[in-house]
C-alpha cells in the first residue's frame, strides 16, 4: 500500500487555489503568497495611504522590588507604498557631532544604503527614521492579495468546479483568516512595548574610510572570537557614536543588525534596565518580523522576573528563531550616559554562552574592565580603546566644509589655518564640528574670518587640559555676549538640562520662568552647538538637553572650574523647577483631582515630577526645608495632597488607585502619604524606583524626625544596591539607617532593628570595596542588635545570622580559629531558634554544615566533617524536588561528601557525590546562572572516579562536561582557573592513557592561560606555574624538542628554582 500523501502546506493549498484565474495576475499573486510566507505580511488589499552553596539570609522588613517594564500603547503607523519604503536610515545610535553642526544638503541616498538585503529567511528589511514604520502594520500588505478585486470573469475556471473543492477553499481561507488575526494581534502587541525616542532626521557624516583600522579590526575580533561583548572606549568627542552609526549601517547591509540603541536619549522614565531590554525587544520585532512571536511570548512570561530572564526572552530567544548562520548584533551607543549601565552588563554574563546568537558592541567613555567588579568580570567582553582621528582625516574634514562657509570679502582660509586647526583638533571630531558650527553660523555679529582668527590665535590643543572647554567658553561669548544675554542662557540651559520631558514653549516658559518670546532666540544661538536636530514636528518643543547637546559640553557648563557667566547649577535649576511644580500644583481646581477629566501637558508633569525636582533641588535637613519656599507651596496642598497621590499613582499603576483610595485614612499626613506611594511603587517593580525614592526624600525633609520614613528610604536605597551592585546605593542606605537610629535612643523598642539595618548596609558596602573597618564596623553593630534582643525577641535569630556572616568575611580575611569558632556558636543558637518545621530550618542546618566544613579544612577534625554532612543530609531530606532550594542542597551536601571522599577513599561515597551532582545538573539547565558551577563541580568529581577505575568513558565524560563549562566562564571569569586545572589534568590524564602528543599539546594551551588570570601576587600562581614547567617538561621529553626550553627557563626563574 502506497504511503499515505502528505496533507500541502497552507500556503502551497493557496496557491494552487489561485491557479487558472487568469495569467496575467496568477504569477504575481502566487509569488506574493510565497513572499507573505516568508516575511509575515498580511493578505489585505494594497492602498497608496502611508552564589551558589549559600542560601542568602532574609531580609529585614524586605521590600519585593519585582521588575518590569512599561507598555506604552502607541497607534500603528500605516506604511508607505513600496517605493516610499526605501527611507533613510533612522540616526539612534549613529548621531555624531562630526560636522552635526554644520548645514548638511540634502542628497540622494547612497545604492548602498538603498538595496533590500535578503535576511537568512529569504525576507526584505527596510529601513527608516522610526523603528514602527520598519515594521510591516497588520493593515498593510507587504505583497499583493489574494482578497484584492480581481480583473477576471466570474465563471473563469468553472469547468473545473466541484462542491467539495468550494468547501475545502473556504476552509484554506478560514485558516487564512485566523492566521492573519493572529499576526495583527501580535503585531498590535509589539506596539505596545516601549519604543526609543524619535531621533533627529539630520544625519551626521561619517567621511569615508575614517575609521576603517578601527572597523577592520573589530569586524575581525568580531569573526573570530566567542567575545559575547565588544566595548569601544575612549574619550568624549573622540567619535564613538560616529563610528556606532557606521557599524549600524554596516551590520544592517549585511543583514546582521539586531537593533541599535542611543542611550544618551533615552528619557529618566525609561531608563530602567528591564525597559531597555524590552526597547530592544521592539527594534528587534522592527528590523526582524520572523521574530515577533516569541517577543509576545517574553511579554507573556517574563513579567516580573529577573533582568537575566529578561535578556533570555526578548533578544535570545527571538535572535534564535531566526535561524541565522552568525550571530546578530546590538549596537548600544553612550552606555556610560545610562545610570544603570553597571546592572545591565552585570547581567549579560548570562549571556556568555549565547554569542553564537547575539552579540553586542557597546560605546562609552569607561573600559569595563576597570570597574573591579566580581560581576563585570564574569562578562565576555573584548575591549577596544578608541584612539583619535588621524591628521589626514580631519584636514580633509576642514578643508571640504571649509569651502563652504560664507566668508566675506573673499577672506577665506588659508593653508596655515587648516592646519592650525588640525593641530588644535587633537583628533577630536567635535571640536572640529562645533568650529565649523560657529564659523557658519548665519547671524553671526563677527565675519568668520574673525572668529578663525581667534579660534587659530589659540594656544591650546584639545589634547591639554581645557582646550575642548576653551573653545566652548570662546563659542558661548561670541553666541550670549552680554550679561543679560548670559543670564538667559543660564536660565534656559539650567531648566533644559534638569527637564525630565519634553514640553511646548509656553510651557516651559511657565516652568522655567525663561520669558517665552526669548526661548526661539536663544535655542537659535544654541543650534550651532547642537549635535542632533529635535525629532520632526517638534520645532516649537523645548527638549532635554541631553537628547540635543553633546556630553562634553553639558559636563563643561556643570563644571566647577568653569567661569560663573555660563556656569551652570543644576541644583538651583532643580530648585527653581521644583518651586514652580509646587506653586502650580497648588492651584489646581478640585476638577482636577476627578480621575474622569484629563489633565494638560504641564499638569501632567507637574504631578509626575515635582517630588524628583523638589528632593534634587533642596537640601535633606528638616530645619532648612521648613525656611524654604518649597516648604510653604506644599502646605497650601495640605488638604488636597490623597487626590495629588492618586493622579500620581494613575501615572503608573492605575489598577492600584481605587486600593489606595481605600487604604487612605482622613488624617494620614502628607508623609504617610508618601510612604504609602513609596511602597506600593516598590512592589511594582525596579521601574519606579527613581520615583519612589524621590516620594521617600521628600517625606525626611517635611518630617525630618520620622524614623520610619528614613528606614523607608535606607531599605529603598539597600534594596536598590543589592539589584544594581552600586556602592554608592549602599552608602546612601547606610546614612539613611544612621539617622533612623539616632532618632531612637535607648531604651526604643526597636533601637535594635536600626542598628542591625545598618550593620546589613555597611556589610553590603564591604562586599562591595573590601574595606575591612568597615567590616569591623558592621560586626559592631551587628553584636549591638544582638545584645538588644535577648530571647524570646522575634527577631534575634535574624541578627545573630547577620552576625555571623559578617564574622565568616572576617575568618576567611584572617583565619582566626576563635572568629571561626565564634560563628559556629552562633549559628548552633540559629539552628535551636529555627526547629523543624520552621520553614528556615532547612536554611539554619546547611548554614551551620558549611562552617563546620570550613572548621574541618582548618584542623582536620573529622568530628566536624562528619556531623556536617549529617547537617546537609537532613537539609537535603527537607527539600523535596518541588523546592527551589533543592539544587543548593544537592551541591552542598555533594561537596563535603567529596570531601569526605578524598579522606576515605570510599568508591560508594563518591558514587553518592556523582549522583547527587548529576540531580544538581539537571535543575541548572541553560541558561540557569549557577549552571557552570555544576558543571564544574560534577566534572572534578568524574576526574576522581576516573583516577580509580581509568574507565575512558568517564574521562571522555568529564572533559565534555568541563569543556562547556569553560565556555560558560569566558576570560577574564574570576573562576576560570578552576575549570583549566580540571581540563588540564583531565587531558594530561588523557594522554598518560593514548600517548597522543596533539593531547599534551591541548593540555599546554589551556595552562597557559593560567599565568594570564593568575597574575603576580594571586595565591594559587606558584601552583599553576609548577604544573605548566611540568606540561613542558614532559613534552620536551617525549617529543625530543627544546622548543619549550626557553619558557620553561623563564617560569622556573619566576619561581625561584
Amino acid at each position: 500500500m502506497p504511503p499515505k500523501a502528505a496533507k500541502p502546506s497552507l500556503f502551497a493549498r493557496l496557491s494552487k487555489l489561485v491557479e487558472g484565474r487568469g495569467s496575467r495576475s496568477s504569477v504575481g499573486r502566487s509569488q506574493g503568497v510565497d513572499e507573505a510566507a516568508n516575511t509575515g505580511s498580511r493578505l489585505r488589499p494594497p492602498h497608496d495611504s502611508s552564589t551558589p552553596s549559600t542560601i542568602p539570609l532574609p531580609l529585614a522588613n524586605p521590600t519585593t522590588l519585582n521588575a518590569q517594564g512599561s507598555a506604552s500603547q502607541t497607534s500603528m503607523q500605516p506604511s508607505t507604498n513600496s517605493h516610499q519604503q526605501i527611507e533613510s536610515l533612522r540616526p539612534t545610535a549613529s548621531a555624531t557631532y562630526l560636522a552635526s553642526m554644520t548645514p548638511i544638503d540634502q542628497e540622494p541616498v547612497p545604492q548602498s544604503l538603498i538595496h533590500s538585503t535578503a535576511t537568512a529567511s529569504g525576507s526584505n528589511v527596510t529601513t527608516s527614521d522610526d523603528p514602527q514604520a520598519r515594521l510591516p502594520p497588520s493593515h498593510t500588505p507587504q505583497t499583493s492579495s489574494l482578497a484584492a478585486p480581481l480583473p477576471i470573469s466570474l465563471l473563469e475556471g468553472a469547468h473545473d468546479f466541484q462542491m467539495r473543492d468550494f468547501i475545502n477553499n473556504v476552509s484554506v481561507f478560514n485558516e487564512v483568516g485566523m492566521q492573519q488575526n493572529a499576526l495583527e494581534t501580535q503585531r498590535t502587541r509589539l506596539g505596545t512595548l516601549p519604543k526609543h525616542p524619535a531621533m533627529s532626521t539630520k544625519r551626521a557624516e561619517y567621511l569615508p574610510n575614517s575609521r576603517q583600522p578601527d572597523v577592520d579590526k573589530l569586524c575581525e575580533r568580531e569573526s573570530s572570537s566567542t567575545d559575547l561583548v565588544l566595548c569601544i572606549h575612549g574619550p568624549a568627542g573622540i567619535g564613538k557614536s560616529t563610528l556606532a552609526g557606521h557599524l549600524t549601517d554596516e551590520f544592517r547591509g549585511s543583514g546582521r543588525l539586531a537593533a541599535s540603541i542611543f542611550l544618551g536619549v533615552i528619557p529618566v522614565e525609561m531608563s530602567e534596565p528591564e525597559t531597555i531590554v524590552k526597547m530592544i525587544g521592539h527594534e528587534i520585532g522592527c528590523i526582524h518580523p520572523r521574530a515577533i512571536p516569541k517577543i509576545v511570548e517574553a511579554m507573556d512570561q517574563c513579567h516580573g522576573t529577573s533582568l537575566e530572564a529578561h535578556l533570555q526572552g526578548y533578544i535570545v530567544e527571538p535572535l534564535r528563531s531566526l535561524g541565522h548562520p552568525q550571530p546578530l548584533i546590538v549596537i548600544m551607543d553612550a552606555l556610560d550616559e545610562w545610570r544603570n549601565h553597571e546592572t545591565f552588563l552585570k547581567a549579560l554574563a548570562a549571556l556568555n554562552s549565547k554569542s553564537s546568537v547575539v552579540k553586542f558592541f557597546l560605546t562609552g567613555r569607561l573600559n569595563p574592565c576597570t570597574y573591579h567588579s566580581p560581576d563585570v568580570d564574569k562578562v565576555s567582553i573584548y575591549t577596544y580603546a578608541l584612539g583619535p582621528i588621524s591628521k589626514e582625516v580631519i584636514k580633509a574634514y576642514f578643508h571640504k566644509y571649509l569651502a563652504k562657509v560664507r566668508w566675506v570679502d573673499g577672506r577665506k582660509a588659508s593653508s596655515a589655518d587648516v592646519e592650525k586647526l588640525t593641530e588644535l583638533s587633537g583628533g577630536l571630531p567635535v571640536w572640529a564640528s562645533t568650529v565649523i558650527g560657529l564659523l557658519s553660523h548665519p547671524f553671526s555679529k563677527s565675519p568668520p574670518h574673525e572668529i578663525l582668527a581667534e579660534i587659530v590665535g589659540s594656544r591650546r590643543q584639545v589634547g591639554g587640559s581645557d582646550g575642548l572647554g576653551e573653545l566652548y567658553r570662546n563659542a558661548l561669548m561670541r553666541l550670549f555676549p552680554t550679561s543679560d544675554a548670559q543670564e538667559c542662557f543660564r536660565q534656559h540651559m539650567g531648566a533644559t538640562i534638569t527637564l525630565q520631558e519634553s514640553l511646548t514653549i509656553a510651557d516651559f516658559s511657565t516652568l522655567s520662568g525663561v520669558p517665552s518670546h526669548l526661548i526661539p532666540e536663544i535655542q537659535f544661538s544654541l543650534s550651532t552647538l547642537q549635535i542632533r536636530s529635535p525629532p520632526p514636528g517638534s520645532e516649537r518643543m523645548v527638549h532635554p538637553a541631553t537628547t540635543l547637546h553633546h556630553l562634553s559640553l553639558l559636563e563643561y557648563l556643570q563644571a566647577s572650574t568653569t567661569e560663573a557667566s555660563f556656569a551652570i547649577s543644576t541644583f538651583y535649576s532643580h530648585s527653581v523647577i521644583g518651586l514652580t511644580c509646587l506653586k502650580h500644583l497648588s492651584t489646581l481646581k478640585p476638577s482636577s483631582f476627578d480621575g474622569n477629566s484629563c489633565l494638560r501637558a504641564l499638569q501632567r508633569y507637574v504631578v509626575k515630577h515635582w517630588p524628583h525636582h523638589a528632593f534634587t533641588g533642596t537640601p535633606r535637613s528638616s530645619e532648612q526645608w521648613s525656611q524654604s519656599e518649597h516648604c510653604s507651596a506644599l502646605q497650601m496642598m495640605s488638604d488636597t495632597h490623597k487626590q495629588w497621590a492618586a493622579l500620581f499613582l494613575r501615572g503608573f499603576m492605575p489598577d492600584e488607585v481605587e486600593s489606595m483610595l481605600e487604604d487612605a485614612r482622613e488624617d494620614d499626613s502628607m508623609v504617610l502619604t508618601l510612604r504609602k506611594l513609596a511602597c506600593r511603587l516598590g512592589k511594582a517593580g525596579g521601574e519606579h524606583w527613581g520615583f519612589q525614592v524621590a516620594c521617600l526624600e521628600v517625606a525626611v525633609r517635611i518630617d525630618g524626625g520620622d524614623a520610619e520614613a528614613w528606614s523607608d528610604l535606607g531599605r529603598c536605597y539597600d534594596t536598590r544596591g543589592d539589584q544594581t551592585g552600586n556602592l554608592r546605593m549602599h552608602k546612601e542606605a547606610v546614612v539613611a539607617f544612621r539617622q533612623a537610629l539616632d532618632l531612637r535612643p535607648d531604651p526604643h523598642p526597636s533601637r535594635g532593628n536600626s542598628f542591625n539595618n545598618v550593620a546589613r548596609a555597611l556589610w553590603s558596602c564591604y562586599q562591595q570595596n573590601g574595606d575591612l573597618n568597615i567590616l569591623d564596623e558592621a560586626i559592631s553593630c551587628s553584636r549591638m542588635a544582638v545584645t538588644l534582643s535577648p530571647t524570646p525577641h522575634p527577631d534575634r535569630a535574624r541578627y545573630l545570622g547577620d552576625l555571623a556572616n559578617a564574622l565568616t568575611n572576617l575568618y576567611h580575611h584572617d583565619g582566626d580559629l576563635t572568629t571561626l569558632a565564634e560563628v559556629i556558636s552562633l549559628l548552633r543558637e540559629v539552628l535551636a531558634l529555627h526547629p523543624a518545621p520552621h520553614p528556615l530550618h532547612p536554611w539554619s542546618l546547611d548554614r551551620l554544615a558549611s562552617a563546620l566544613n570550613d572548621l574541618y579544612r582548618r584542623n582536620g577534625d573529622i568530628k566536624a566533617l562528619d556531623e556536617a554532612v549529617l547537617l546537609h543530609r537532613k537539609a537535603l531530606a527537607l527539600c523535596p524536588p518541588s523546592n527551589t532550594d533543592r539544587p543548593v542542597s544537592l551541591s552542598n551536601l555533594a561537596q563535603v561528601l567529596l570531601t569526605l571522599y578524598r579522606r576515605n577513599e570510599d568508591l560508594d561515597t563518591l558514587n553518592e557525590v556523582i549522583s547527587l551532582q548529576h540531580e544538581a545538573l539537571g535543575l541548572h539547565p541553560t541558561p540557569h546562572p549557577d549552571r557552570s558551577i555544576s558543571l564544574n563541580n560534577l566534572a572534578e568529581s568524574l576526574l576522581w572516579l576516573y583516577r580509580h577505575d581509568k574507565d575512558i568513558g568517564t574521562l571522555d565524560e568529564c572533559i565534555s562536561l568541563g569543556r562547556e563549562a569553560l565556555a560558560l566562564r569566558p576570560s577574564p571569569h574570576p573562576l576560570r582557573y578552576t575549570t583549566l586545572d580540571i581540563l588540564t589534568d583531565a587531558h594530561l590524564s588523557q594522554f598518560e592513557q593514548n600517548r597522543a602528543v596533539e593531547v599534551l599539546d591541548e593540555a599546554i594551551s589551556l595552562a597557559r592561560e593560567w599565568p594570564v588570570l593568575c597574575q603576580p601576587g594571586h595565591r594559587h600562581r606558584a601552583y599553576y606555574l609548577k604544573f605548566l614547567v611540568r606540561l613542558l617538561k614532559k613534552r620536551r621529553e617525549f617529543t625530543g624538542d627544546g622548543r619549550d626550553c626557553g619558557e620553561i627557563e623563564d617560569w622556573e626563574a619566576e619561581l625561584g628554582e
